[in-house]
């Protein structure tokens, strides 16, 4: 009986497992789902036939080792620090991998490793990274295949609240890691090719430099530059491409009043803030502010970041009751972390919320004849607060994948990315299934100059 073992059952998850139980009863698998936390993984796989939980503390190399050499292809649903643990494992027992975040500095180190091995590890097999790749190069695979020029590719992917959901000022809750939210933007260059130009976006203008986007049916959304857009170029093969451009969709209002917390300061994790765990809300805000005895905190912060009394920026910093006497109760706390903690108070979906996903790409391309532009969009929205489109997007990909291989459908080796169209033409067909699908639009440009966005 095959087995396919997956570490880490957080909150993406549960639709990777329920997909992997369907698969595995209907094929005779078993699917070994282990975690460090046994009890909440019994839960979770309470009712999915071939799921069988076992407890696993991926720091064990010893444990890990032996699970992995019992089992026929991982998938690592751990936080990405400890994928290349994971792979150790799979590099002694030469048993492929998928993962479901980016490619990092220490997996790329061994590829020669993984060459040698002959296993197939595929990384950024989840939503973004994932499912917008698999989209993306399929339109530009199509394009091409015309012997059209793409003048212009951009990217947009965000994980928002859906209709009805949305209920506060920010239109906004989180879906998936709050930390990774509040360090947006940070930890490497900003980069993008705008008309042939390199294009930089430093942090502390990240949020003021936005595209504004209109979608069917679903209204109208802001994205703000995402990573370095600069490494798409060898990914999807756009070397004569005179704009690439990714980017984080929120709804329109989000980035101008999260830039009151970037110009404060209060996203930074580079240092702790000494007496945090007895600190107040109102604290908190007034440490970045100048001494004045006479002015209040809001005061203050309304003359420090120019702010109008009566903005609407005002509005959303009171709904966070950031300038209450609530005890943070954080002890030796980063900004990052404080913030964070603060958010999840007003942030975290409620039992019946729904979230939404929504993915966006444009392309412009062109031959001596014609110039066209392209939309391509995605939306997906959750049952509940549990049954997230989040999990769907990033848990479904990871199986469809994993069952492909198993079933000997992909036969690839090596350090690979879902842009073959031997994993994407697939996976795309079976998500299509699950409503994981594009809506495309074509439209006629006048002239060459029609095709220069400007951001």
């Amino acid at each position: 009986m095959k087995q396919i073992l997956v570490i880490g059952a957080g909150k993406s998850s549960p639709a990777l497992l329920q997909y992997l139980s369907g698969a595995a009863a209907e094929f005779d698998w078993q699917v070994i789902v282990a975690d460090k936390d046994i009890r909440q993984l019994q839960k979770i796989i309470a009712d999915m036939p071939k799921c069988e939980a076992t407890g696993l503390d991926v720091l064990d190399d010893e444990a890990r080792d032996t699970i992995v050499a019992q089992s026929q292809l991982v998938l690592s649903m751990v936080p990405a620090r400890f994928h290349p643990l994971v792979l150790e494992s799979c590099l002694k027992a030469k048993v492929s991998l998928i993962t479901p975040s980016y490619q990092s500095k220490e997996m790329q180190a061994l590829q020669p490793d993984i060459d040698q091995a002959g296993i197939l590890v595929l990384n950024e097999m989840g939503l973004d990274p994932g499912i917008d790749h698999m989209s993306a190069i399929r339109v530009i695979d199509q394009i091409k295949a015309k012997g059209y020029k793409i003048s212009c590719f951009e990217s947009f992917t965000g994980g928002l609240m859906a209709p009805g959901s949305d209920n506060n000022e920010w239109k906004y809750k989180f879906s998936w890691n709050p930390r990774n939210v509040v360090l947006a933007g940070q930890g490497g260059a900003v980069r993008f090719l705008h008309n042939g130009k390199f294009k930089y976006i430093p942090y502390g203008r990240l949020f003021r430099r936005t595209e504004r986007i209109q979608i069917e049916g679903y209204g109208s959304f802001e994205g703000y530059a995402n990573r370095d857009s600069l490494q798409y170029i060898d990914k999807y093969q756009l070397h004569n491409t005179e704009t690439i451009y990714r980017g984080t969709l929120r709804r329109p209002g989000f980035c101008r009043a999260w830039d009151m917390f970037v110009q404060l300061g209060a996203t930074d994790d580079s240092y702790i803030m000494e007496g945090s765990e007895s600190m107040t809300y109102r604290e908190f805000i007034n440490s970045f502010l100048p001494y004045n005895p006479y002015d209040s905190v809001e005061l203050k912060l309304m003359h420090y970041l120019r702010i109008d009394q009566d903005s609407d920026l005002k509005v959303k910093l009171d709904e966070l009751d950031i300038f209450s006497d609530e005890v943070i109760g954080i002890k030796n706390g980063t900004p990052a972390q404080i913030l964070e903690h603060i958010l999840n108070r007003k942030w975290t979906m409620q039992p019946q919320d729904q979230d939404m996903i929504v993915m966006w790409h444009k392309f412009f391309y062109h031959n001596e004849h014609e110039h066209l532009h392209k939309t391509s969009s995605m939306v997906v929205t959750g049952i509940n607060s549990e049954q997230t489109a989040m999990a769907k997007t990033v848990g479904l990909p990871m199986g469809v994948a994993a069952k492909l291989i198993i079933r000997g459908k992909i036969n690839l080796s090596g350090l690979q990315l879902p842009v073959n169209r031997a994993i994407y033409q697939p996976v795309l067909e079976e998500l299509s299934k699950f409503g994981i699908q594009f809506k495309e639009n074509i439209s006629t440009q006048k002239n060459k100059e029609d095709d220069r966005p400007v951001f």
